[in-house]
């Protein structure tokens, strides 16, 4: 799923190629995609496009009448952008919006449906699509604190509402608990001020390096490589491999429909973390620690 660096990216290069440009024609080539029905989305052609945000993981392309278009890309939607309307919609394309400066599509791989249109009429129906997580980059440590001890969830739960903090998913909690030496299951309520000020620090720090890693690599270009899964990374989807820091093998703990990844000895203090499928299948097999993990035999 894109997360904000991902996002905020794709809103700097919406914004460079579509803030008063006019939407001259649109399509919604899948139905799984258009959530809404009143306006419609008939109505923004041949308005100009004024505005372009970022309401947590959604985009929102605001019109000169006052219209709005919000879309999440869940985990598959990705946007591209090409010079004109396409000859021919793929399967894998759910909306083509054509403007005068060139062609948005929306595009969403596999068979699960999951990105989602909303067209709303003025900011405040705009706001209702607004989860209402802290800005992490605008806050203070105060606030971060005070956003996540809101709940008592363990620290992935936590990063990774986005009613407590915007723009952050599966693939950037995972690189910033392992850049603050935390495990994915402490609960917010048990760290001390340390453990929050190496959290709030350690998230401000992945985030900005990130996104000035991905607006390197884009070099001006639309984002066309966007993935939540990158070698550069430091645990996240690099399940057995070693950590960079101490070359221990990262681990993980599965779930319905992604995993998270630690390092056990950066963050757990060696302790292996409970698989919800192997540690059940292998029992009194599943190791507990990482010297039970690296020398079985013993």
């Amino acid at each position: 799923m894109p997360e904000l660096p991902d996002i905020t990216l794709y809103i700097e290069a919406l914004t460079s190629r579509l803030r008063g440009v006019r939407l001259e024609r649109a399509r919604v080539a899948s139905p799984f995609l258009l959530r809404s029905v009143e306006p419609s989305m008939s109505e923004a052609v041949g308005a100009e496009v004024t505005a372009i945000e970022r309401l947590g993981k959604r985009i929102a392309i605001g019109f000169s009448n006052d219209l709005w278009f919000v879309t999440h890309l869940m985990i598959a939607g990705r946007l591209q952008w090409r010079e004109a309307w396409p000859a021919k919609i793929t399967r894998q394309t759910a909306l083509v919006l054509g403007f005068t400066s060139g062609t948005l599509l929306l595009t969403e791989a596999g068979t699960r449906k999951r990105a989602s249109l909303h067209v709303v009429r003025g900011r405040d129906a705009l706001a209702a699509h607004d989860p209402g997580g802290l800005e992490v980059g605008d806050a203070t440590l105060a606030q971060f604190r005070a956003a996540l001890s809101r709940r008592n969830h363990t620290l992935k739960r936590a990063l990774t509402d986005a009613r407590l903090l915007s723009g952050i998913g599966n693939a950037y909690s995972d690189e910033i608990l392992h850049r603050a030496r935390l495990s994915p299951v402490a609960l917010t309520a048990r760290l001390d001020e340390q453990a929050f000020e190496r959290l709030f620090d350690a998230t401000r720090a992945v985030l900005d390096e990130w996104l000035a890693r991905l607006r390197d690599e884009a070099a001006g270009a639309f984002p066309g490589k966007v993935t939540a899964f990158r070698p550069e990374m430091a645990v996240h989807g690099r399940y057995g491999q070693p950590c960079p820091d101490c070359g221990t093998q990262v681990q993980r703990i599965r779930y319905v429909d992604n995993e998270t990844n630690y390092c056990p000895r950066c963050q757990t203090g060696g302790r292996l973390l409970a698989d919800r499928a192997l540690s059940r299948l292998l029992k009194d097999d599943w190791p507990r620690s990482i010297e039970q993990l690296e020398h079985p035999e013993e």
